[in-house]
């Protein structure tokens, strides 16, 4: 099966378990996902892509499925996204948290002062910034370079829940659309 094939809604949910790796001249860090959140694009208030919207921000969005979409939130904290909608449908998922694997160390060098483990990844700025992942990223295809996803952990149906997504109160109904994803139970879910 090819993973950037699957609907987003689909694949938002298949990431889950998955193991979320970045290698670079630092080292290795890597994280299982359990928590994501999908964008639908044109339809999608929610969305970056609102209305096909085209900007050179977004720009990144209309390319293949597979491809890595990284932004700026409150002119501060990076998001990773994964573009999952086929060419010139502008579709994401947002990897909102995951549970550390590899470079625990290294991802507590890059966020000083953070004292908990469960801290450093609950959280799509915080693990941004432990990952090392940077506005450069954007346009990199994953599994291409040192940014790579892997088969980790098989999750159930049973095992995920869903819910609205967080931090959209602009999205008039897509407010509502229970497009946020995560493991029940987990301690490294945002919220």
């Amino acid at each position: 099966m090819d993973l950037w094939n699957l609907p987003t809604l689909t694949l938002a949910k298949k990431l889950l378990g998955m193991e979320l790796v970045h290698e670079n001249q630092e080292g290795i860090t890597s994280g299982i996902i359990v928590e994501t959140e999908a964008y639908l694009g044109p339809e999608d208030r929610a969305a970056h892509s609102y209305g096909n919207r085209r900007t050179a921000r977004t720009e990144v969005m209309f390319h293949h499925a597979g491809t890595i979409y990284t932004y700026f939130i409150y002119g501060m904290h990076v998001c990773f996204n994964i573009v999952s909608g086929p060419l010139d449908k502008p579709e994401a998922i947002l990897i909102r948290a995951i549970q550390p694997v590899k470079g625990i160390e290294l991802m507590k060098k890059r966020r000083i002062g953070v004292k908990k483990e469960v801290q450093l990844t609950n959280g799509p700025g915080k693990l941004s910034k432990s990952m090392g992942f940077t506005l450069e990223h954007s346009g990199q295809k994953m599994n291409d370079g040192g940014i790579s996803i892997q088969e980790r952990l098989e999750i159930h149906p049973y095992e995920i829940a869903s819910g609205p997504r967080i931090g959209i109160q602009y999205a008039e109904e897509a407010v509502h659309f229970p497009y946020r994803f995560w493991i029940k139970n987990n301690p490294y879910v945002s919220r």
